[in-house]
């Protein structure tokens, strides 16, 4: 019996200590009553994101610390001049310098091209084909092999399926097309441009700088319109040397064609004409590239 009742003391006793402990936690949550508005959820908020963000600061520090130093260290100047005069006394290679010079030719070469086709698409993308500006302005030269050329002498009046018919043809025999003028008048190059575009254009509905064209040379020549009489489109003539010569290079006296075939006819129908006129030497290469032999 007396233990019973010493362990029922105990007991209360333990209880009642609890129930008193649990009197200032009670007391401490009536002291500190959650925020009543939004001001003063906002402001607990910033205090506990100033917090973490003080606590990442001093982690990072820490982490930085335990790291070490990350910038190069300065050298001394005993270490300077000894990397310099490392420096001065490498061994120089001769072939590595002709390759390296070499390469930087080839890169100047190579973007003096590149910019030279780039301005090409630019003019071809504008109507202004450099091939065929080139041949209105009467600079162009080709290599023509010493013979006859068949020049047929045509007109931007004409047709200009009537123009690519002859241009398809002219291509087979190397000849050339020559005109007096540009439409337009002489100040105006870009309609000439567009003419020559639409004559020489493989492909009739192609549009833009990567359209393919006819190899066959365009000239605007008033001179050896003159120079041969020519007073009515079409006409052909079968003119010795290179009738594309610009005109200082061409001299008073240049050699001109024997005949003057008029007639809206195919090439071959005008070279036949020629010959039986007395010229079968001068359009024998002319047929032979005509007809593919």
């Amino acid at each position: 019996m007396p233990i019973w009742t010493s362990s029922g003391i105990s007991t209360r006793a333990l209880l009642g200590a609890g129930a008193l402990m649990l009197i200032p936690a009670s007391a401490l949550a009536q002291e500190t009553p959650a925020p009543e508005n939004a001001r003063e959820r906002a402001a607990a908020q910033g205090d506990a994101a100033l917090d973490r963000l003080r606590n990442a600061t001093e982690a990072r520090k820490q982490d930085a610390d335990a790291r070490g130093p990350t910038a190069l260290p300065t050298p001394s100047e005993d270490t300077r001049r000894r990397a310099f005069d490392s420096l001065r006394k490498r061994v120089t290679s001769p072939e590595m310098e002709a390759r390296a010079r070499n390469a930087q030719r080839q890169s100047v070469e190579a973007l003096a091209a590149e910019q030279e086709a780039m301005a090409r698409r630019l003019g071809q993308a504008l109507g202004l084909e450099a091939p065929d500006m080139d041949a209105v302005a009467g600079i162009r030269k080709t290599a023509v092999e010493q013979g006859w050329v068949p020049v047929l002498f045509v007109s931007s009046s004409m047709p200009v399926t009537t123009l690519r018919t002859y241009a398809a043809q002219l291509e087979k025999a190397r000849g050339i097309l020559a005109f007096r003028g540009m439409p337009g008048g002489l100040a105006k190059v870009a309609p000439m441009a567009k003419l020559s575009a639409e004559v020489l254009r493989l492909d009739p509905g192609c549009e833009g700088p990567a359209c393919a064209m006819r190899d066959v040379q365009l000239i605007v020549d008033p001179l050896v319109f003159r120079q041969h009489g020519v007073a009515r489109v079409p006409a052909l003539a079968m003119v010795p040397g290179d009738p594309a010569l610009p005109y200082c290079e061409r001299e008073d006296d240049s050699p001109r064609a024997a005949h003057v075939i008029y007639g809206d006819a195919a090439l071959s129908g005008l070279l036949e004409e020629y010959a039986r006129l007395g010229g079968k030497k001068e359009v024998r290469d002319a047929q032979a590239r005509l007809q593919g032999r």
